[in-house]
């Protein structure tokens, strides 16, 4: 099991800005009528030591984020004797050929927009796993540069992923434009709240708004989210 050094400078750090952190969430969540409880802070990780993901693990976390398999897979093992064991979410765009490894290694697959992808992830989750949870992105904003279903495309998408038996469909994440005005992320968390209650009118039953992050956190969690990715304000810069 990974040992943090005892001159090591994460601890006392993570410390204070987890702190600082909790209380943004928890003054978002009281000013939306909401419990801070329902709101899950997925830290995310990349770009920063194992030393700093364990250090985040031993003052509570458990929910953490990652984009590059090539430096994911060496944090999940160095982790893997440490307890309760991490929940590992792949964050990052998927490509086809690394499929395997998201589906083996992962509890969560955010950003599912392409059925090929899917379809791999199913055939390749081991049956002794519980299914892998997924989220499909939106593409809230129309960004040309941004990956994700067009909003009108979803409810067709997220049919198609409920036939596939080694998946579960959680819910719907979006990334908004880098210096979004408070408006804008209200407009665009807002609209991806109201498409899931829309399929979940239909009978989707989808449970998870994966949105906002350490900047517009405030705004997501006041239209809903149910988990928030946030690397800088946890972890500082990379």
């Amino acid at each position: 099991m990974l040992s943090i050094p005892q001159n090591s400078p994460y601890p006392a750090h993570l410390r204070t800005s987890l702190a600082a952190l909790r209380r943004r969430m928890a003054s978002a969540a009281e000013a939306a009528g909401r419990n801070a409880d329902t709101i899950t802070l997925l830290a995310v990780s990349k770009g920063h030591p194992v030393e700093a993901l364990a250090a985040a693990h031993a003052l509570g976390l458990a929910d953490f984020g990652e984009n590059y398999l090539d430096e994911a897979l060496p944090k999940i093992a160095a982790l893997g004797g440490v307890s309760p064991a991490p929940r590992w979410h792949f964050i990052g765009r998927i490509q086809a050929n690394k499929t395997r490894a998201v589906a083996t290694h992962f509890d969560w697959a955010h950003g599912i927009d392409r059925l090929r992808v899917a379809e791999r992830l199913s055939a390749q989750r081991a049956h002794h796993q519980p299914p892998l949870n997924v989220c499909v992105q939106v593409n809230v904003a129309a960004e040309a540069s941004k990956a994700g279903l067009a909003p009108e495309d979803v409810s067709g998408f997220v049919a198609q992923l409920t036939q596939l038996p080694r998946l579960s469909v959680r819910g719907l994440m979006c990334i908004l434009p880098y210096g979004a005005s408070v408006t804008d992320q209200t407009a665009g968390f807002g609209m991806l709240r109201q498409l899931l209650e829309r399929l979940n009118r239909g009978g989707a039953g989808l449970d998870t708004l994966s949105m906002g992050m350490s900047g517009d956190l405030e705004a997501a969690i006041a239209q809903g989210a149910t988990l928030v990715r946030v690397g800088t304000a946890l972890f500082g810069a990379r």
